[in-house]
């Protein structure tokens, strides 16, 4: 029996130890999709305990709290942090299977050197331990990000943002962590959602212009990305796609349909599709005059519960997988800006599995000389980031196209005690790759395969997103 999540975790063979120890484990971090705030890194505080930087937020653990029928006062409520704790403690002692089991266990044993396993009853010995812990300078936010080797973290920011934050974090010489913007222009192209009058009249007032037209729209839109660009050097847009993501509209149409809209009148599913892939089609073409990377998450089904959103708001950890099909509307999304010569390297994530290998097809559609993989199948994203989903969309990459140009992975997160998932990502990264070598799949040649290695750990994305 081997020993519980020892330095050969998740390692089967020789040469998946070797390809880890020897290459993946030394690679610094380029974390280019999160949900940190940049004014908490700015600040670079101490977290007051382990429940503020461990529950505050999370809708993963809030998920797997609520399936165990903690009630929501332990979750979300008034409880105390000591009995948040303590029934977190409860419920990953029975997560067995779960990455959250994981992922828990590595960030006990990375930042606070704990090797036991958390249950009801440990948490008192943990909880004391870790709290005595985060009282220290050594264990401030930007420290946190430090003991994981984090070089580079976009963070997900609104157009309409004035990035004060990120601006006095590069201005900050002692800040030697890269902190950069993601453009994340959803409220402007979800136009069925409610607010979307309210914003438009933000976004008006952030580029100092009025929007009457959608040519004003999107003129706004590029005001702000220039400014993103100028001040902080913006590096990759991110969107999200529920539905409704694209059909081929003439200006005409589509001005007719922002018209409507600004009336309050109702449209059809067609109208918001031609209305978003009009929008997208000139961003991404503004993205590819920049150098930028446009990232599609594609198929979150949000907000299930009317009566949790109602109580708790958005990201609360109430979304879940859609089973939509799309590809006919990716594939005229991405070609209309293809046709001109006019598409940016775009990383394409997918939130339910039965798409792997249909996007891992759909990139080679659309390669080009641009970068080494232009196009990306991106790492297994929310619901698939666990062992079988990361293998699955490995494998699904290696069968349809080429994991030696691979960006690797993102974290996707809210917590600064989430960069463990990088190493879990490479230990099952080097597993797979050494279980091939190891199966005679592919020759062992030591040189390469460790390069290939540093490569999808760190160095592609650092090529890629041109950092």
């Amino acid at each position: 029996m081997k020993k519980f999540m020892d330095e050969d975790f998740l390692l089967q063979t020789d040469t998946a130890k070797k390809l880890y120890h020897e290459h993946a484990e030394k690679m610094p971090i380029i974390d280019f999709h999160n949900h940190l705030s940049a004014q908490e890194i700015y600040e670079d505080g101490n977290f007051e305990n382990i429940t503020k930087a461990w529950l505050g937020g999370d809708h993963y653990k809030w998920r797997a709290m609520r399936s165990y029928g903690i009630p929501e006062e332990l979750i979300t409520g008034d409880a105390s942090d000591k009995d948040k704790f303590d029934a977190y403690a409860e419920v990953i002692q029975n997560a067995i299977g779960n990455p959250l089991y994981h992922w828990t266990h590595l960030e006990l044993q990375r930042y606070f050197d704990i090797d036991k396993p958390l249950s009801p009853e440990t948490a008192d010995e943990i909880w004391v331990e870790i709290n005595e812990k985060l009282k220290k300078p050594e264990y401030s936010v930007r420290n946190l990000l430090k003991k994981m080797n984090v070089e580079v973290l976009m963070t997900t920011d609104d157009p309409i943002d004035d990035l004060k934050w990120h601006k006095k974090i590069k201005d900050d010489d002692s800040i030697d962590i890269q902190v950069l913007p993601t453009f994340r222009p959803d409220r402007a192209v979800a136009m069925e959602k409610e607010d979307f009058n309210d914003y438009v009249d933000q976004l008006a007032k952030a580029a100092d212009m009025e929007i009457n037209t959608v040519e004003d729209l999107t003129e706004a839109l590029d005001k702000r990305l220039d400014y993103f660009d100028k001040e902080m050097g913006v590096k990759a847009s991110d969107h999200s796609l529920e539905y409704n993501i694209y059909e081929d509209a003439t200006p005409e149409e589509v001005e007719v349909i922002f018209q409507k809209r600004r009336n309050n009148e109702d449209l059809t599913p067609e109208e918001y599709a031609k209305y978003r892939g009009y929008v997208l089609s000139h961003l991404g073409r503004e993205y590819a005059k920049r150098g930028m990377v446009m990232q599609l998450h594609i198929g979150a089904q949000r907000n299930n519960s009317d009566r949790m959103f109602k109580k708790l708001g958005a990201d609360t950890g109430f979304d879940s997988m859609s089973d939509m099909n799309y590809s006919k509307e990716l594939q005229g999304l991405l070609n209309n800006m293809d046709k001109t010569n006019e598409l940016p390297k775009t990383v394409l994530y997918n939130l339910n599995p039965k798409d792997n290998e249909m996007l891992a097809t759909m990139i080679g559609n659309f390669q080009g000389p641009e970068a080494k993989g232009k196009l990306q199948y991106g790492t297994a994203w929310w619901f698939m980031d666990h062992k079988p989903g990361m293998e699955r969309q490995m494998e699904a990459l290696a069968d349809e196209g080429l994991i030696s140009t691979f960006i690797g992975m993102l974290t996707d997160s809210r917590s600064f005690l989430s960069f463990p998932r990088h190493e879990y990502f490479r230990r099952i990264l080097a597993n797979k790759v050494g279980n091939w070598v190891e199966n005679g799949e592919y020759p062992n040649d030591e040189k390469y395969l460790g390069k290939l290695i540093e490569d999808i750990s760190h160095d592609n994305a650092k090529a890629y997103f041109n950092l």
